[in-house]
């Protein structure tokens, strides 16, 4: 899996969620989005899933899939790699 796409999926996250205070080395590959990870919000999510779509040609067909995906960066690459359009 590309660390490239990691990194960008940080950047991306950071821009498109407003995290002014944080910055993309902060964020490791396997920390938590949610919760006491990045602490990131049920808002943040459909923010994410847009992102998917509008970034990647990404749709999720079952917004529940969205808990696994997003766990952290490196499930949100491993997805995006199986699914990219």
């Amino acid at each position: 899996m590309s660390s490239d796409l990691k990194q960008e999926l940080k950047e991306k996250i950071i821009e498109q969620l407003n995290l002014e205070d944080v910055t993309a080395a902060e964020i490791a590959d396997n920390d938590p989005l949610f919760g006491d990870g990045l602490g990131l919000d049920s808002i943040d999510a459909l923010e994410l899933i847009v992102m998917l779509d509008k970034d990647y040609g990404i749709k999720l067909a079952d917004p529940k899939e969205g808990r696994k995906i997003f766990e952290s960066i490196d499930t949100m690459a491993a997805f995006i790699s199986a699914n990219k359009a």
